[in-house]
């Protein structure tokens, strides 16, 4: 029989922390827009309350590139159009989504997405 001897693991080397090679690190993130607080404000989509980059990459999808174009756009219209683009059905927060931009864009107040759910559902219905 064979009997298996390991050797011994050698004392614990401090660990030196060195800064990354120049080749490998990574440039930094560029800070996300501050968000803005009046519709004035506005020059990009990801400032809109609520919308991040992923909502703003969906809106360009269908056309909207500046958020003074949301000041006048059916946000019903605009869940259906995303709908017919991606080709899937958009969860009905899309929709909320949408609303609270809309609304923010002709002057109202900066509100979570789910402050317009029910009035959503009692104007349009299911979606």
């Amino acid at each position: 029989m064979m009997q298996t001897v390991f050797a011994p693991l050698p004392a614990a080397t401090p660990v030196i922390n060195r800064p990354a090679s120049r080749s490998s690190a990574r440039p930094p993130k560029a800070p996300p827009p501050r968000k803005a607080a009046t519709a004035a404000e506005c020059e990009q989509l990801e400032q809109l309350p609520n919308i991040g980059p992923s909502i703003a990459a969906d809106l360009r999808l269908i056309g909207v590139l500046h958020p003074q174009q949301l000041a006048t756009a059916d946000a019903l219209a605009l869940y259906r159009a995303l709908a017919q683009a991606t080709g899937k059905r958009q969860d009905p927060c899309v929709l909320d989504t949408f609303i609270a931009a809309c609304a923010f864009m002709r002057g109202g107040p900066a509100q979570p997405w789910w402050a317009y759910t029910a009035d959503r559902k009692q104007r349009y219905g299911v979606v």
